[in-house]
């Protein structure tokens, strides 16, 4: 079991406790939020990128997660450096670019027969990656429905979306 320190603001908030077993490694995230409420996520950063555990749940005057990831989604990190809490609607601040026709932005042509006719989307590059965020209603049929298991719903400036993460080599990862 190795601990590290949970940073907010670039100050220790709380400890990350991090373990190891068999294919999977779990971390556990404890921590102090600053007051005034709000949804805070817990992150794992390492050498070589970063991995979001989840959204803390308070508990009493704590906030807390416990989360199991295999070895394929820890091992882009590299070594741990440290556990990070950042505002959940951060992600609202980061910068997205409107796209009027996502087909265009992979060559593989399984995904841009999917894409083809998919509005609203959007997109941006981070770590090397592509992710692109498709207008998601529960209402409504899911997007890329063969790639279910690779999204992540988020909050975009105000809206719901799919979220979907490729390599370099246009192959979907977990954001």
């Amino acid at each position: 079991m190795d601990k590290f320190p949970l940073l907010l603001d670039g100050r220790a908030a709380g400890e990350l406790t991090v373990e190891r077993e068999a294919l999977y490694t779990w971390f556990d995230a404890r921590c102090r939020l600053p007051p005034g409420g709000g949804l805070w996520c817990a992150w794992a950063v390492g050498q070589e990128g970063s991995l979001r555990l989840g959204v803390l749940e308070p508990m009493g005057q704590e906030a807390v997660i416990r989360r199991r990831f295999s070895g394929r989604m820890t091992e882009p990190l590299g070594r741990l450096l440290r556990g990070e809490v950042r505002p959940a609607a951060a992600e609202d601040r980061q910068v997205w670019q409107a796209v009027p026709d996502p087909e265009t932005l992979f060559q593989a042509s399984w995904l841009r027969k999917r894409l083809r006719g998919a509005a609203g989307a959007l997109v941006r590059t981070e770590e090397g990656r592509t992710l692109l965020a498709l207008p998601w209603d529960s209402k409504k049929a899911f997007p890329l429905p063969t790639l279910f298991c690779f999204a992540s719903i988020r909050s975009i400036n105000g809206g719901s979306y799919a979220v979907f993460a490729f390599d370099g080599e246009e192959r979907p990862v977990f954001p």
